[in-house]
């Protein structure tokens, strides 16, 4: 091998922070181990976990150009908090969002996403 070992070292890091996306991603969609027998499987596997790695990499460049720095768990308990319900009454409905905690407002803010109204009414 030709590398210098400072950057297979980085390389190293950057092998565990594929994994931990692996688990994270299979913590946020919530999914039971999954034992792929099909190669079509596998590969939308591996391709849905590098499709989280390449957004939440992108989620960090802009944090830091907004001149943030946040715990990927505190950027997941924040988000998965907000929350949004629908209520009918007398033929309208409004939704209803949760109040914004922690760093989910400045997560938005630096994707530059609006937060959406606290109440709102919906078509």
């Amino acid at each position: 091998m030709d590398l210098p070992a400072g950057q297979v070292a980085l390389k190293y890091k950057e092998l565990w922070r594929v994994e931990q996306v692996f688990r994270d991603m299979k913590s946020v969609l919530d999914t039971r181990p999954i034992f792929h027998q099909r190669d079509e499987t596998i590969r939308g596997h591996v391709f849905c976990s590098f499709l989280a790695l390449v957004l939440m990499k992108e989620l960090y460049r802009r944090l830091e150009k907004a001149g943030h720095e946040f715990e990927w768990a505190d950027i997941k308990q924040d988000l998965s908090a907000l929350q949004e319900i629908t209520l009918s009454e007398n033929g309208r409905k409004l939704a209803l969002r949760s109040a914004c905690k922690g760093v989910c407002g400045k997560v938005f803010q630096a994707v530059g996403v609006a937060m959406p109204l606290t109440i709102r009414e919906v078509p």
